[in-house]
């Protein structure tokens, strides 16, 4: 079996605060942060490699 790899910064003991936050979740507590990430002025989404850089050039000419 091969070993999980974890985002940078990070390790088993956060990985296991944030399942243990997530699982801890009542539905409603679930659905308020959900929404609350809708009120953010932020976006996630998916980029083509190919497109990566130049998507960061923008946001840190955006920056400045």
């Amino acid at each position: 079996m091969s070993e999980t790899k974890l985002p940078q910064g990070w390790d088993e003991a956060k990985l296991r605060r944030v399942l243990a936050h997530y699982e801890g979740q009542t539905e409603e507590d679930a659905l308020i942060e959900d929404e609350a990430g809708l009120q953010s002025s932020e976006t996630v989404m998916t980029v083509p490699h190919e497109l990566v850089a130049e998507v960061r050039e923008l946001i840190a000419k955006r920056q400045r």
